[in-house]
């Protein structure tokens, strides 16, 4: 007899009127679920700032300060498709509260950390509730917001949140410690965290498994369960890869721990493949990865990650080191870039609803190339300022057009029991998107003699990069 895997919603989803428009109740489930995402999305970027002063404070070195970094990516990384499984098949409101919970007392701990471990631990626990909040809130979104109109609205504005989030992160992380210190950095996630949690429970729908004793199917030994080496391989190989990478960015390549983990990653990841193969409930269903819109969609998701947030560490160091912009000054450089996004916010949905995911999808990856390819025109001048800030801007919202528009085109037409799986390689994508750019890119522009010429030689390769996504993208998704 056929499992079913069906979710079961403990209480009725809102329904969204025609033409996309939102009921109130919408509205605030729409507002618990962006919020989270902002939260987690600040938390990458309001610690950048405020580095060297915290390493002060806390008596870590130089080298060791990557950890600060590096202890949040590796669980928020590793154990996203982990816990998007999960999600699926234990309720997914009830682990998105549980990562609440762990995340804001995460960061209790991580403001009034004592000592580096208390703060790395504080770090760590950080990453595992984002693993936890992003694949389940992106996968109660799916499912509570029909596919068509109200999705796409809903999905909007959570990409244009996502995209604000890593921006006023780089702002507010500025002002906060010259204002107050670098704890207030972290203070300030476990306000989000505190304001989010209280209001959760009672707006989000709940969701479990269709048990068959009650539904008169087959016995509980045939429920869907957990395939836990599938999720030892895949999750090992994705903490092996972003160690490698996180630390390269460091060190570079050539350390042997470096090369260690790399192979170390690979080969787990390929016995993962191998485990999926053979296992009747695969973590990730290897038929769902060979659809065109899943492979092609996480690509072009992959690539708008990867260079944007490149993109914006180069220009963080040419503002400063070589136009000698003040810290707050170049954080404006990149409050425009965030109003701008914002502004593509709210117009993606409906440039998606004339052309369509995929074409936005397309179009959206090569305007950010062609953007980005504009920033080779800066120079040690004052004007190149102004055009950093408009080219910047313009790629960031080419940029946010791709971030929503990858999301929907991999999540739809996929059945709502596998909506956790489809969100998880979405956000799974993103966080690996965010952790490869700047250790794969960035390092050409850190260790070059003349900063200018690495400057433009990562923007280049930026550039070339996204283009020739975007003919593979498109390519691709015509054939399918």
């Amino acid at each position: 007899m056929a499992i079913d895997t069906t979710l079961t919603p403990s209480a009725p989803p809102p329904t969204s009127p025609a033409g996309g428009r939102l009921s109130t109740r919408d509205k605030l489930v729409l507002f618990v679920l962006c919020a989270a995402q902002f939260m987690v999305a600040l938390d990458f970027s309001v610690l950048n700032v405020a580095l060297p002063v915290l390493g002060e404070d806390l008596g870590m070195s130089q080298a060791g300060l990557q950890w600060a970094v590096t202890a949040f990516a590796l669980p928020s990384g590793g154990f996203l498709l982990l816990f998007g499984r999960m999600g699926d098949l234990y309720g997914r409101r009830r682990l998105f509260l549980t990562g609440l919970a762990v995340f804001g007392a995460a960061s209790l701990l991580a403001t009034f950390a004592w000592d580096p471990g208390s703060f790395l631990t504080g770090r760590a626990l950080q990453g595992l509730g984002a693993a936890a909040i992003v694949p389940t809130g992106m996968s109660l979104l799916t499912t509570t917001f029909a596919e068509g109109p109200a999705r796409d609205r809903a999905l909007g504005i959570s990409g244009t949140l996502l995209s604000l989030g890593f921006t006023v992160g780089m702002v507010a992380g500025g002002v906060l410690t010259d204002l107050l210190t670098w704890r207030s950095t972290m203070g300030l996630l476990s306000l989000f965290a505190l304001i989010v949690l209280p209001l959760a429970p009672g707006l989000l729908p709940g969701s479990r498994p269709r048990d068959p004793k009650t539904t008169g199917g087959s016995p509980d030994p045939d429920r869907p369960r957990l395939d836990v080496p599938g999720a030892v391989t895949v999750t090992g190989g994705l903490l092996s890869l972003i160690y490698a990478l996180s630390t390269a960015a460091e060190r570079g390549f050539g350390g042997a721990d470096v090369v260690a983990t790399l192979i170390v990653g690979v080969l787990l990841l390929a016995a993962f493949v191998y485990v999926e193969s053979r296992t009747a409930s695969p973590l990730v269903s290897l038929p769902m990865l060979s659809r065109r819109t899943v492979a092609w969609g996480n690509l072009g998701g992959l690539v708008t990650f990867s260079m944007m947030s490149t993109v914006v560490f180069v220009l963080t160091l040419y503002l400063q080191e070589t136009l000698g912009l003040s810290a707050f000054r170049a954080g404006l450089v990149f409050g425009v870039q965030g109003v701008m996004s914002a502004v593509a916010g709210v117009y993606a949905p409906k440039v998606i609803g004339r052309f369509g995911a995929r074409r936005t999808l397309v179009g959206s990856l090569a305007g950010q190339g062609l953007f980005i390819g504009a920033l080779l025109g800066v120079g040690e001048g004052g004007g190149s300022v102004w055009l950093a800030t408009t080219a910047v801007s313009l790629a960031s919202m080419c940029h946010l057009g791709a971030i929503i528009s990858y999301g929907l085109t991999v999540t739809s037409g996929v059945p709502d029991a596998e909506q956790g799986l489809a969100t998880g390689l979405v956000t799974s994508t993103q966080q690996v998107g965010l952790t490869i750019g700047i250790p794969l890119l960035g390092v050409l522009a850190t260790t070059s003699p003349d900063l200018l010429s690495g400057v433009h030689t990562v923007l280049l390769l930026d550039a070339a990069i996204v283009l020739a996504a975007s003919i593979l993208v498109a390519f691709g998704l015509r054939r399918g």
